[in-house]
């Protein structure tokens, strides 16, 4: 508990301020301009997790075997694996942008977006799909050296990127009055500055990883082997996404209030669910290399250890934010707009009393994917869409803003109820395993 506690702090407080920039520009873009610009970014999160969400799920995936190598103390391996993933990346980045900047006025028209909040929506989702790259390049890099097992240095990257992602849109927007736009401008430059200044770092000071031209010979295995573990991660986020925005297709039919409560509440569920977000992500790479060394006793106390702070921290979160979110959320608005604050709350009620599912969601999840199993996430991803799919098309249509607020909740218990059947078959591997190796020391459920 305490390994995994130490390397989650700075993966949780890289992650905080990672949504702080979130929660701060939801803030600035609501209380400097209007509740319809804030709006109009809401109404581009489906999209934008739809294209960035698959590439940082690749990216995380395109890792995982450089942990698994570096467990086994396999430099070269780890050396070879990380020129692989630089090649990986700029393809799928490359891809990525091209297809994002050509599909994002039609898809805005498509998911019904309001005529008043759709000119907005548009901008926003250009500038943001153009530094795609940047994106792409920050996250693979920071989720290299987490996987040689450093999380602090990615942390001070990412409090960099967040302040100074804040101090432009500052400038952008209180100064150089550039709106909507100006929040997106922010972003990209501030995410391209860190992303060169991370990798220069690299280069200097992380011997692992410093290449040469050999490292970069392609060997078409190892290249099928990253793209059978990373495209399914990616692949993961976008099927979560597609509901997502589905879900944000029906909720545009309710109006500009219920974007902005649902963009409103869904900011601040961000860093409420980091803890939660956290955990899990640290089991990834703490499964991989446990795995890469054979010390599979470890694996399931990290299991164990994992859930009972996850949950146990939901359980806490979860009920301050049914407390005081209504207090919180009324930070981001000019005046009081009731309407608005009546559904956040109805969202929160929801959300808020059903962390910890999501919590054990997140731990197995990443588990089994440290693990290699891509196949079990994939298929509870497309539980969640399905669940998403429902609210949307049934339960707003019945229920209004009620039925969206269930999505979640509903998509959560779906993608759990895979995972969990998965979790034990994994498990008695895992003691048949330890059983070959004579340990008699994995005896945790």
């Amino acid at each position: 508990m305490k390994v995994i506690f130490l390397y989650t702090i700075p993966l949780l407080l890289g992650n905080f301020f990672q949504q702080f920039y979130s929660f701060i520009d939801t803030l600035i873009v609501g209380k400097t301009i209007s509740v319809d610009a804030l709006a109009s970014v809401g109404a581009t999160g489906g999209l934008t997790a739809l294209v960035i969400g698959f590439a940082q799920g690749m990216t995380s995936g395109l890792t995982i075997l450089t942990a698994r190598k570096y467990g086994a103390n396999d430099e070269k391996g780890v050396r070879q694996s990380f020129a692989s993933g630089i090649i990986i990346s700029v393809c799928i980045a490359v891809i990525f942008t091209i297809i994002a900047l050509l599909i994002a006025y039609p898809l805005l028209v498509a998911m019904q977006t309001p005529k008043v909040l759709i000119h907005d929506s548009f901008i926003f989702l250009e500038i943001i799909f153009a530094g795609i790259f940047s994106f792409v390049g920050f996250d693979f890099l920071g989720n290299t050296m987490r996987a040689l097992g450093d999380s602090r240095v990615p942390l001070f990257f990412l409090i960099v990127s967040t302040v100074l992602n804040i101090l432009l849109e500052l400038v952008f927007i209180l100064y150089l009055h550039m709106g909507v736009a100006g929040a997106g401008l922010a972003t990209v430059v501030a995410q391209t500055i860190t992303f060169v200044i991370l990798y220069f770092y690299i280069r200097k000071h992380i011997p692992y990883l410093i290449l040469t031209k050999s490292d970069f010979k392609i060997d078409k295995a190892e290249i099928k082997e990253l793209l059978s573990i990373s495209l399914p991660m990616g692949f993961q986020s976008s099927i979560i996404a597609i509901g997502s925005i589905i879900l944000q297709v029906m909720l545009n039919t309710l109006g500009a209030n219920a974007v902005a409560a649902y963009t409103v509440a869904g900011r601040v569920e961000q860093i409420a669910t980091l803890p939660a977000f956290s955990f899990g992500l640290a089991l990834v790479n703490y499964t991989s290399q446990n795995l890469g060394a054979k010390k599979f006793d470890r694996i399931l106390q990290g299991v164990k250890a994992g859930i009972t702070v996850s949950v146990g921290s939901s359980l806490v979160i979860g009920g301050f934010l049914i407390a005081f979110g209504r207090s919180i959320s009324h930070l981001f608005m000019n005046g009081s707009q009731e309407a608005v604050l009546h559904l956040v709350q109805i969202y929160y009620w929801f959300n808020g009393s059903t962390y910890f599912i999501l919590s054990i969601l997140f731990i197995v999840r990443y588990t089994l994917q440290g693990l290699g199993n891509q196949k079990a996430p994939t298929i509870a991803g497309i539980a969640e869409l399905l669940m998403r799919v429902f609210a949307g098309i049934v339960l707003i249509k019945f229920f209004g803003f009620y039925g969206a607020a269930l999505a979640n909740p509903l998509a959560w218990t779906g993608s759990v109820l895979v995972l969990v059947s998965t979790w034990n078959i994994e498990l008695k591997k895992l003691r048949a395993k330890k059983n070959l190796l004579g340990d008699d020391t994995l005896g945790t459920d």
